[in-house]
């Protein structure tokens, strides 16, 4: 006996089934594009607000004002060199945080506007795939918004060493982690314990997140040069002082693999909540 095929099973539904996620998912996207360029006066400020204050105080302030970093003769300028690397990966953290955390913590919490969303045509993993590449999108945009601090602001010389190949490929990797981190913290935190992701978890991320100083110079404390090997934030200002400086890095050898189980860590955990608070 021949069984008829299905309507589902045909490959006429198929190719319709993925041309309407594939629509879904960019009009998702577009959307974001859309609020972001409505938003940019919101956006501009808190982007471009903490990496100026950090390379401003430490590269401008502190040399003029006598105060010297590095400790030995150019110090200030070496610094200077390499906060850059440091900045661009905080920039990057935070906007996977600040444009796909906290907005999700709203549409979960009053605004339930992640009902509308995940009544799109397309599975819900792909619903939360899109704000992990809003997210990262946001980030990248925020990395590029740092170069021209660093090239404006210091009063002292930024030399940097650019390995295009490296650059490349470790941008986009760190901007898909960040908003795959963005992704995980936005459904673990809900809108009563937001104060403390920032209190308890971006602070200590960034304090001891080899941005003011290089991953290797922690060997005069080997337990903290340990415990901080579970900060991602230290791997992608590692990766991008091999990218962007001379200075000395932690392997890439060992960066690039570790960020990508990062990134598969967050997306995964990330997918996982999204689906159970939204099918909740």
């Amino acid at each position: 006996m021949t069984i008829a095929p299905t309507a589902s099973s045909t490959p006429e539904f198929a190719s319709s089934t993925r041309t309407a996620t594939r629509k879904a998912f960019m009009a998702l996207f577009l959307r974001d594009l859309a609020v972001l360029r409505k938003q940019l006066g919101q956006f501009l400020p808190r982007t471009l607000l903490q990496p100026f204050l950090l390379v401003f105080v430490f590269t401008y302030v502190f040399p003029k004002i006598g105060q010297g970093v590095g400790g030995t003769t150019g110090g200030e300028a070496q610094f200077s060199t390499m906060l850059v690397a440091g900045v661009v990966g905080l920039a990057i953290m935070f906007q996977g945080i600040q444009s796909v955390a906290l907005p999700m913590v709203q549409e979960f919490g009053y605004t339930r506007e992640i009902e509308d969303r995940v009544l799109a045509p397309m599975p819900v993993s792909l619903v939360a795939m899109e704000k992990v590449a809003s997210g990262a999108f946001n980030g990248l945009f925020a990395a590029l918004l740092v170069f021209p601090i660093a090239a404006i602001v210091p009063a002292t010389p930024v030399h940097l060493a650019i390995d295009w190949p490296v650059l490349l490929t470790l941008t986009p990797l760190a901007c898909f982690m960040c908003g795959a981190l963005g992704l995980a913290f936005g459904t673990i935190f809900d809108s009563r314990t937001v104060p403390l992701l920032f209190g308890i978890v971006v602070l200590p991320l960034t304090f001891l997140g080899a941005i003011y100083y290089p991953w290797k110079s922690l060997e005069a404390i080997p337990w903290l040069q340990v415990l901080v090997l579970v900060n991602p934030l230290v791997y992608m200002c590692e990766g991008f002082r091999a990218a962007l400086t001379n200075v000395g890095h932690m392997s890439l050898l060992v960066v690039y693999p570790v960020m990508i189980a990062f990134s598969a860590l967050f997306t995964w955990v990330g997918i996982r909540n999204f689906k159970r608070r939204v099918l909740s």
